[in-house]
């Protein structure tokens, strides 16, 4: 499908996925590399691992990269590109603008080069170290159908109003996920990587606020008064979207949803309205097994997005800067 818009892991469960074919004909293998690189995954494991162990934020902001790679023209490493005289970069995006771990993919990436020159793509990269960022969060591992490829080309406007936003209500996620061919599952599955991470006042101010200054009625009022006060220090403080166990990947992000306790609009769309997802936003509050693997599967299937027909793409020698 094309897109219509401009090791032993710490985990309950492992999927295999070995071979997936995407829309332009290629074919996607968690074999991709066994015969040209295949230390890839050890590689790219042992790098990230190390990056976490002295800075654990690392990995929610990686899997975060991933998220907003897949969302702009496919999961094509576009995302990791500067800026050239010839284009901008859709890390210039404001939804980007906070946007971390460029560092660590940049690493990965040399160590790569060093053991496989020109052999496993950037985006390759980020789809293997967004599964082993979760999996250091006591996250579900997967396996990685491999053999992207990295686009020359950056797609600014839908860096600028393609992704999902904060302030998005139910229908708007379903059409943007539908765009990508994830249903409404999968969009309540993925939505899970909200148990980890941070957002800024900007984001959720109107949420805790609402029109009266007190928040809305779908928030709980002690909850909307605790992010008021994190408010209090600027548009650019920074809150947990689990506030329980913001550092381990779980399905607490479900509980706060049903105690109306979602840091952003689109977390809190979720559920509350009746209906299959707020079932199955229940489910995911109670069964954490069932989350997992429902948000291994999703993050298989986001993975699967291909760029669009006919984009130019390499293994790229550099994730910032495309071969010349």
């Amino acid at each position: 499908m094309s897109p219509s818009r401009s090791s032993s892991w710490p985990a309950p469960l492992i999927l295999s996925v070995l071979l997936v074919c995407t829309a332009n004909g290629d074919h996607l293998s968690v074999r991709y590399y066994d015969k040209t690189c295949p230390s890839a995954q050890h590689i790219v494991q042992s790098v990230l691992s190390s990056k976490v162990a002295a800075e654990p934020s690392m990995a929610p902001a990686v899997l975060r990269l991933f998220f907003h790679d897949c969302f702009v023209n496919g999961c094509d490493g576009s995302v990791l590109l500067d800026r050239t005289p010839f284009f901008l970069s859709e890390k210039e995006a404001e939804p980007n603008d906070s946007l971390r771990g460029f560092d660590v993919i940049d690493e990965i990436k040399s160590h790569l080069e060093h053991a496989c020159p020109a052999t496993v793509s950037c985006a390759d990269i980020l789809a293997l170290a967004s599964r082993d960022a979760v999996a250091l969060l006591g996250g579900p591992a997967w396996n990685v159908p491999l053999g992207r490829k990295d686009s020359r080309y950056v797609n600014m406007s839908a860096a600028m109003y393609d992704l999902p936003s904060p302030h998005d209500n139910v229908a708007a996620l379903i059409t943007l996920f539908g765009e990508y061919g994830l249903d409404a599952q999968d969009m309540a599955a993925l939505s899970g990587a909200h148990t980890v991470g941070t957002a800024r006042c900007h984001q959720f101010r109107e949420r805790v606020y609402g029109y009266d200054g007190e928040g809305g009625a779908d928030i709980d009022p002690a909850f909307a008064e605790l992010r008021r006060k994190t408010c209090q220090a600027g548009d650019n403080a920074a809150a947990p979207f689990d506030e329980q166990t913001p550092t381990r990947f779980d399905n607490a992000y479900y509980r706060d949803l049903v105690a109306r306790r979602g840091l952003l609009t689109s977390d809190q769309a979720l559920y509350g309205c009746g209906g299959p997802l707020d079932h199955l936003v229940e489910t995911y509050s109670m069964d954490a097994e069932a989350f997992s693997r429902d948000f291994a599967k999703a993050m298989v299937k986001m993975g699967n997005i291909p760029p669009p027909p006919g984009m130019p793409v390499e293994v790229r020698l550099s994730c910032r800067k495309v071969n010349y």
